[in-house]
């Protein structure tokens, strides 16, 4: 990405909005993903449909994958000017997506949780099958 990059307001970029000039914006940046759409795994449509608007909350709930996020790179052509966006839009300043190569604390919690929801259920079902077993051998015979 230019240092110098191109603000552009939010009229400027929704101009775009079409399979042969399709520009989105994502956390206000500006990417002209018209060499993409024949590429997208999610179709051509998926892209025009977030043009004039800003697509951040639609990028962010398909989870897009590091490599994509890093790809964006090459299509990126500016910033948005936030206040010239749409009242109903939020006007965050705070990225939604992690850089990537970021390190987060959040990775390394969310996978202790994942082997936790993993381990704990096994070491539970492992305590009942103990207390079963040693409970059936404390018991008197009654012969």
């Amino acid at each position: 990405m230019a240092s110098d990059s191109k603000t552009f307001t939010f009229d400027e970029v929704a101009k775009h909005n079409n399979a042969k000039d399709c520009w989105i914006i994502i956390n206000g940046k500006v990417y002209d993903v018209t060499p993409f759409l024949d590429d997208h795994p999610g179709g051509d449509e998926a892209l025009v449909t977030a043009t004039a608007k800003d697509a951040t909350i639609d990028f962010e709930d398909i989870g897009h994958s590091d490599s994509a996020i890093e790809d964006m790179k090459k299509y990126y052509v500016g910033d948005v000017d936030i206040n010239t966006l749409p009242a109903n839009v939020e006007k965050s300043k705070t990225p939604l997506i992690r850089e990537v190569g970021a390190s987060s604390n959040n990775e390394s919690s969310g996978f202790v949780v994942k082997i936790l929801q993993f381990v704990l259920p096994l070491l539970i079902l492992g305590f009942a099958f103990a207390l079963q077993y040693y409970g059936k051998s404390s018991k008197p015979n009654d012969s």
